[in-house]
């Protein structure tokens, strides 16, 4: 998960804990989710009619600001987080920040790609479609949005429901969306990029395991009862500790004209 909030709360989370921040450190060091992601979504922009305008809604600290930007003239950035917008002024000197959270913000630009990337989890379920229209707003004719959440079914996902009772699931999200009247969304797609965290060290897992179950509003699970789940569902024939975590990623279209 990527912390944010429609915003602030989970930025103040990845900016104030130290263990968290360290545990995210080692999740990406172990998985081949940024670099499945990032052909993803180069994939997607060589397919854009226009290259003009990135919105980035909830970059955190702006690893994948700094992959996207290159492609566009001119990159907006949501991010009511003080420290994660230092950290993106480093990665993406050149993008204009906005501290507003979306709900709040004013966007004057029109994107021709906007991304939503796994900032959901910290957003009410009852704001999902609220949250995603109003970005939807900003698109220009033809412009596409990308919101990206994990497979809910899938190894990590079960884990957190196991854990916290949360499910997040962006098929829900996209028939909502399809039952809006028609104008401001013309086309609904959902693809599955693959990823895969793996390690040999029981300590990290766990460590990493806790990472994924800071779910906002959730009890912090007990560490033995969290190792006791890596050990009994996570660990293969040769001792090595496997967390699929797949993420869905919804195409939402603006209509042309």
């Amino acid at each position: 998960m990527k912390p944010q909030n429609a915003a602030v709360e989970a930025g103040r989370l990845r900016t104030q804990e130290d263990a968290y921040r360290q545990a995210f450190a080692r999740f990406l060091a172990g998985t081949d989710e940024k670099n499945n992601t990032h052909a993803y979504l180069r994939d997607i922009v060589a397919r854009l009619p226009a290259r003009r305008v990135l919105l980035d809604v909830g970059p955190a600290d702006g690893t994948t600001t700094r992959h996207l930007a290159p492609h566009f003239g001119h990159t907006v950035c949501i991010e009511p987080s003080e420290p994660m917008r230092r950290a993106l002024k480093l990665a993406c000197p050149q993008a204009e920040m906005v501290s507003e959270p979306v709900m709040e913000a004013d966007i004057e630009v029109r994107a021709d790609l906007a991304l939503l990337s796994h900032v959901l989890y910290y957003v009410p379920r009852a704001q999902w479609a609220t949250t995603v229209s109003r970005i939807m707003e900003w698109l220009a004719p033809g412009g596409l949005l990308l919101v990206l959440l994990q497979n809910p079914d899938e190894a990590c996902m079960r884990m957190v429901r196991h854990f916290t009772g949360a499910r997040f699931d962006l098929r829900e999200l996209a028939d909502e969306l399809a039952a809006l009247p028609p104008g401001l969304i013309s086309g609904i797609e959902l693809d599955t990029v693959p990823a895969c965290y793996r390690s040999g060290d029981l300590d990290e897992v766990v460590a990493v395991a806790d990472f994924h179950l800071s779910v906002p509003g959730a009890r912090a699970p007990r560490r033995e009862a969290v190792e006791a789940y890596v050990l009994q569902n996570l660990r293969n024939r040769k001792g090595e500790y496997v967390l699929r975590h797949d993420q869905h990623a919804l195409r939402l279209q603006r209509p042309a004209a």
